[in-house]
């Protein structure tokens, strides 16, 4: 089989590993190096986890007497027993005296805003006791639909101070999302604004919002930020103006004290079919190990400035939040399209906020690098880590992100995992060189394996990447479906977390994931990731951006169809694409067919959906597509497929 690379395009400095969290980490716990850490924290998770608390300057009310208690089962571990804490107070409540920036906003109309943290303690407090004025309280959950705005930070914090439950949505949703996840949590408070900025107009949020609230009589209260000054229609028994409940309300509050168990955050995960799965996060889990990722994987220190790319209704946007501040940075947050009106508009955050850690998607690189004019090898004098998630990575775009935006001189740190693990299983960091498109490893903390069909551990081939251990950010189930939980995850192999990535380590020990398993191919008994099969299609110059599926074949098994997104100068027809990947991968896997389209399905943050993708073609049920950022390209994928259901 192929990899994506086996060059080392970079290598850490002495200094560079002299100043890292890691090198600092590793001397408090005795660990001589990498793999002496990584077993250390597989092995003896309790002393791990406690060190990474103390290392997190993790606050408690009333000290854990123990670290983890696994005596219901591994799939539902306790952390931190017997303590009393609250997660703003280690995000806001102890930095309320520092003048140092905790956000810098700004949207793509121009408008801009900045706050210290002392600021953000102070209208966290005053919409807290907003909150507390209408009637809610601890175990209440709130919704929030809105873009990246300062409020929607200020909401998050706040909702937690009082204990309540944040529920983050997709702010591209349209009403039927937004109902299906209201109702199913029962939430009694929408936070959303009258209408945000993307490409040049305004998106009516609060209209969309109306039509799914009319469906969910468990909503009592509507708060509603005033930031397009689109017309809204209003219910006075319900709607609040956000400036009108803080106006009055006391710039002191304090943080409600929760066990390290309570419910913090509900995050849906989109289902292909059926109602979506909310995965449970409590105070003790998801802000820990997200702000451990971002110290451990990608050297956050509380002097950067970071810049992920992404939105409050995914996991990175929460994950953004919480990590950053628990460390004491300063993030930059963005409403709007990053390449309207064109893809200059990233270097320009990048240059006016003193971005020095700045993640991506693939699948937004590959954007940047449709345009023709967009700016090369431009001197980004602040940056010093770059980091990607979302998908895998083909090695034209993972090297001209590295090239472009790195200059060919800093880490391109890999990192994957997901809503349910709070964070990411696999990643970099600056202590090991870097191979094109490959993790490092498992990050610190996390037992990972790649198994075969029969349950054991496989090097160089396909597997299953899986978990043997419970880590101190893993979802406390799916909210009011326990059962649903252990099926999804721990059904397959008996007492093993089986994530759904396909997943590969090379002799040199690196990591590569080429997609979810189920949308592996099996064409003749052969397992293939899609990933490969795109990664050597978009190597062809006209070709910008490509997805492998698998369709029902009699006698194969399966048969590979492929879809490219070409410029005017691409290939015209299949035949060359086709034979680049029998030359690559061998005659078994010559694609069937290979159509071309003008655009691929994919969400806000760039991921394709290949699911998606699949159920067009085949004229199946495409279940939930509300994360969708083009819905527009499903029905010329529909029309292709027609002769192949008749």
């Amino acid at each position: 089989m192929t990899s994506f690379g086996d060059d080392v395009v970079w290598w850490p400095t002495p200094a560079i590993v002299a100043a890292s969290n890691l090198t600092r980490f590793m001397a408090n716990v005795g660990a001589t190096d990498l793999e002496h850490l990584q077993r250390l924290s597989t092995t003896n998770p309790e002393c791990f986890w406690n060190e990474v608390i103390a290392d997190l300057d993790i606050r408690f009310y009333k000290p854990y007497t123990k670290v983890l208690d696994t005596a219901a089962g591994i799939q539902w571990p306790r952390w931190c027993l017997d303590g009393r804490l609250n997660i703003v107070h280690n995000c806001v409540d102890k930095r309320s005296h520092e003048g140092r920036p905790a956000i810098k906003w700004e949207s793509e109309d121009g408008s801009k805003a900045e706050l210290s943290y002392r600021r953000l303690s102070h209208e966290v407090n005053r919409t807290a006791n907003a909150l507390l004025t209408l009637g809610l309280e601890k175990g209440d959950v709130v919704a929030l639909f809105m873009p990246m705005l300062p409020e929607t930070a200020i909401a998050v914090f706040a909702v937690a101070k009082i204990g309540g439950i944040v529920l983050p949505l997709f702010s591209g949703y349209g009403p039927d999302a937004i109902a299906a996840r209201l109702a199913d949590s029962e939430a009694k408070c929408l936070i959303t604004c009258d209408g945000s900025q993307r490409r040049g107009r305004a998106i009516p949020m609060k209209r969309i919002a109306d039509k799914a609230i009319d469906r969910c009589p468990a909503v009592k209260h509507v708060v509603v930020v005033k930031r397009s000054g689109l017309s809204v229609s209003w219910n006075p028994e319900r709607d609040r103006w956000w400036h009108d409940i803080i106006i009055n309300a006391s710039g002191e509050c304090e943080s409600e004290q929760m066990t390290p168990e309570d419910p913090l955050m509900l995050i849906y995960t989109s289902g292909t079919t059926g109602r979506p799965k909310g995965t449970v996060h409590t105070h003790c889990g998801f802000p820990i190990k997200a702000a451990q990722d971002l110290s451990h994987v990608f050297d956050l220190k509380r002097e950067d400035t970071i810049f992920w790319v992404t939105d409050i209704g995914w996991m990175m946007g929460p994950w953004e939040l919480f990590g950053a501040t628990i460390i004491g940075a300063t993030m930059v947050l963005y409403e709007g399209a990053l390449d309207y009106p064109g893809p200059e508009r990233i270097w320009e955050l990048i240059n006016r906020h003193h971005v020095s850690v700045f993640g991506v998607s693939p699948t937004l690189i590959r954007m940047l690098m449709s345009y023709r004019d967009v700016p090369g090898d431009m001197e980004q004098s602040t940056l010093r880590i770059l980091g990607s998630t979302g998908e895998p990575w083909d090695t034209k775009s993972w090297r001209w992100c590295f090239e472009h935006i790195g200059g060919s001189r800093l880490p391109l740190i890999n990192y994957s995992g997901g809503t349910e693990v709070s964070g990411g299983i696999l990643g970099g960091n600056v202590l090991k060189p870097i191979k094109p498109c490959a993790f490092s490893g498992a990050v610190p903390g996390m037992a990972a394996d790649v198994f075969d069909e029969s349950g054991k551990p496989v090097r160089t081939q396909m597997g299953e990447l899986v978990l043997r251990k419970p880590w101190i950010g893993m979802t406390r189930g799916f909210w009011k479906d326990p059962d649903g939980y252990l099926q999804t995850y721990w059904s397959q192999i008996p007492g093993v977390w089986v994530h759904g990535d396909w997943t590969t380590i090379d002799a040199d020990g690196y990591w590569y994931i080429w997609g979810r398993s189920d949308d592996t191919i099996k064409v003749a008994g052969k397992r293939i990731g899609p990933a490969e099969i795109e990664s050597i299609l978009v190597e062809h110059s006209g070709v910008s951006a490509a997805a492998a599926i698998g369709i029902p074949d009699p006698v194969r098994g399966q048969a590979i169809v492929c879809f490219c997104v070409t410029s005017p100068e691409g290939p015209s027809d299949d035949t060359a694409l086709s034979d680049r990947v029998v030359d690559a991968l061998g005659k078994s896997v010559r694609p069937q067919s290979i159509k071309f389209v003008n655009d691929l399905p994919r969400t806000r943050n760039g991921k394709v959906m290949r699911r998606l993708i699949r159920a067009a073609f085949l004229g199946e049920d495409e279940g939930d597509i509300s994360a969708l950022e083009n819905a527009q390209s499903l029905p010329p994928i529909r029309a292709l497929g027609i002769p192949y259901r008749v």
